[in-house]
This record gives structure tokens, C-alpha cells and sequence, in this order.
């Protein structure tokens, strides 16, 4: 059977987001979460309009922790540029989020509380969401 030839250095692409989240799909800090169901990059602009959704309908009572960081630039080329000339520079900065993995968590408020607050917080990102509850939580 025919191996394709392996180049020694690979381009530097956006890539392919196949399969559910490798880490990150557990509870870890607080009581309640919202896990994704769909593959997306959220922008760091996302990010931060669900953080401050989340933490104004808390009224800043318990605490909100972001589990996702954006860590991935995305370069885009400007309009009407030849093509050539080498990347394009950085437009934004996104985080790669699979299936399965926790966007945030929240801890220190009462259900129905933290339910509405990443209820607004998840109406700001680009995927589909799941609210959850920890194993260990008593009503």
C-alpha cells in the first residue's frame, strides 16, 4: 500500500475540529456549568460578553470561572491585496472549543440563580450549550 510523502514542514492551517473534547469535559471548580455541544472558535470577544452577562444577573455574588482561553490568532489579509506577500496579520484571537467541553462554571449561588446567569451567558456564544449540575450537589 502507497504512504503519501511527508513533508518536513507542515503549512500552518486552521485545521480540522474532529470528535468530542479530549480534556476539560468535567466539572472542576463550581456546582453548576455549560458544556458545548457543537465545534466552533469563540472569539475572545465572545468570551467576554457572556462573562459580563453571567456576572451582572449574579450581581457579583458567588464566583464565575471561564474555562476556555483563546489562544488560537486568526490572521485575515486585508480587502482587495494581491495575492502572495506572505500571512495576513492577526485579526483575533479564538479559543478551539469541540463537543463535550465546559465553557464555564459558576459556584456560591443558589440553582435557579446561576441557571439564568449562564442561560444569558450561553445566549451571547456561537454554539449550543448544556447547563449541568455537579454530581455531588444537594438542593
Amino acid at each position: 500500500m502507497l504512504q503519501p510523502k511527508r513533508t518536513k514542514f507542515r503549512k500552518a492551517q486552521k485545521g480540522r475540529m474532529k470528535g468530542n473534547s479530549g480534556r476539560g469535559h468535567l466539572l472542576s471548580n463550581g456546582m453548576f456549568g455549560i458544556k458545548s455541544l457543537d465545534s466552533k472558535f469563540i472569539t475572545s470577544r465572545q468570551i467576554e460578553a457572556a462573562r459580563i452577562a453571567a456576572t451582572r444577573y449574579m450581581k457579583r455574588e458567588g464566583q464565575l470561572w471561564i474555562k476556555i482561553f483563546p489562544d488560537k490568532p486568526i490572521t485575515k489579509k486585508p480587502l482587495e491585496v494581491r495575492m502572495g506577500k506572505g500571512k495576513g496579520a492577526v485579526e483575533y484571537w479564538a479559543a478551539v472549543v469541540k463537543p463535550g467541553r465546559i465553557l464555564f462554571e459558576v459556584g456560591g449561588v443558589p440553582l435557579d440563580i446561576a441557571k439564568e446567569a449562564l442561560r444569558l451567558a450561553a445566549q451571547k456564544l456561537p454554539v449550543k450549550t448544556k447547563f449541568i449540575i455537579a454530581r455531588d450537589f444537594e438542593a
